[in-house]
């Protein structure tokens, strides 16, 4: 997998803007982590920074059961419900430091509501795993 970056394109944007997978590789597609406990409570009410804490460590299970890690992401989708863009910021921030220098393409969205009661965030991705032979 190469991250791919288009220096035709602004560089404001803190993702690369395209990736390459070659195969052979195995894709990895999870559902959209959602900021929910072991229980199935959803974590923080109200606190969006916090709720992206939580999705980001149940990403990182779910890619870990699949035998994939962050590194492996191609792609993300970041949803947040909320209309003040200073709420997808904080949101960014925690997905990006998360990360750390991997920075796969993703799409950050502002949406009305998500699926559990009092749910804000939900990161969806798609990884690409070359396995050992």
């Amino acid at each position: 997998m190469q991250l791919i970056r288009a220096p035709q394109l602004s560089d404001v944007a803190e993702y690369a803007y395209a990736a390459d997978v070659v195969p052979p590789a195995r894709l990895v597609f999870t559902a959209g982590a959602c900021p929910l406990d072991a229980e199935g409570r959803t974590v923080a009410p109200g606190d969006p920074a916090a709720q992206a804490r939580q999705v980001m460590a149940n990403l990182t299970t779910a890619l870990a059961a699949a035998r994939a890690g962050l590194a492996d992401v191609v792609k993300t989708t970041v949803y947040v419900a909320s209309t003040d863009r200073a709420d997808l910021v904080a949101v960014w921030e925690v997905v990006r430091d998360v990360f750390g220098d991997h920075d796969p393409p993703s799409t950050l969205l502002g949406v009305t509501v998500l699926g559990y009661p009092d749910q804000l965030v939900e990161v969806e991705a798609v990884a690409a795993v070359r396995d050992a032979a």
